[in-house]
């Protein structure tokens, strides 16, 4: 009878769905008689979570001294896109087209991911999650693609997604990970952003870039799951591989504490 209880608690364990830490950020909002400045983040990063089989927790911007605590329970972390990351956090003056800080968000992400570094929890950082993870690791950014490259490919405009297609670099993570998507190495994205990577942050490698030399990706497996990327992979619904790949992550993840925390219970009985 102990023997089928064991059973079933290990499979309970491996049916538990993790659950995914998903930034978001503090807007002015208005509904009804109500004008205020509330959480706020697109629904497609939500149901790019649920139909990979994670479920979302929201993480809005509070004191940075409590991203520790606020990820203690989770088993994955998700970066997402927004407004710039201060040019002030790498060192460099302000560039006249970039966003007006958010030093809130900026200090509560760069604490999440911090914190979720120390505990080697999987990680997938998207758009301004890739910079500001870029950043973390002493890296730099362009702050005006339009100026540095000389193009507007990546940011059309008007809330319209542009479509760019990124070259993976063979027998990374990346690849891996999306897999048959790829057509001849290459993968089509929905690009929004007029900022990129510079200078490439410690213990980052390239997994993917554009036909202009712009890092588009980038993965570190030495200290956990780790992968960034430029685009928004929530804005295509055909493939989730991304997701996909971090819940995954995170389900390992989240069998190993379990483990982890057996193991201390049989050696404190001891």
């Amino acid at each position: 009878m102990a023997s089928n209880d064991s059973e079933h608690s290990k499979g309970d364990e491996r049916a538990r769905l993790p659950l995914i830490g998903v930034t978001t950020y503090l807007e002015r909002a208005t509904q009804g008689v109500w004008d205020v400045r509330a959480a706020f983040l697109p629904e497609q990063y939500l149901l790019s979570v649920t139909s990979s089989g994670g479920i979302a927790m929201l993480l809005p911007p509070q004191a940075a001294e409590v991203a520790d605590a606020a990820i203690a329970g989770l088993d994955g972390l998700i970066l997402t896109g927004g407004a710039d990351v201060q040019p002030e956090l790498y060192g460099a003056e302000r560039h006249p087209m970039t966003d007006a800080a958010r030093v809130d968000r900026d200090a509560w992400e760069l604490a999440l991911f911090r914190a979720a570094e120390r505990r080697r929890m999987p990680v997938l950082a998207i758009c301004r999650g890739l910079q500001l993870v870029n950043v973390a690791r002493g890296g730099s950014l362009q702050q005006h693609l339009p100026e540095s490259l000389g193009t507007d490919r990546y940011k059309l405009g008007g809330g319209v997604f542009a479509s760019n297609d990124v070259a993976v670099v063979p027998g990374t993570m990346l690849a891996d990970v999306i897999g048959a998507a790829l057509t001849d190495g290459a993968f089509r994205v929905h690009s929004y952003h007029h900022q990129g990577i510079d200078r490439l942050g410690e213990g980052l490698t390239v997994s993917a870039r554009t036909d202009d030399g712009l890092v588009q990706a980038f993965e570190d497996t030495a200290n956990g799951y780790l992968v960034g990327v430029q685009w928004h992979p929530e804005e295509n619904a055909e493939n989730r591989h991304l997701f996909e790949g971090l819940v995954a992550e995170a389900r390992e993840f989240a069998a190993q504490k379990i483990q982890n925390v057996q193991h201390q219970q049989k050696e404190g009985v001891r």
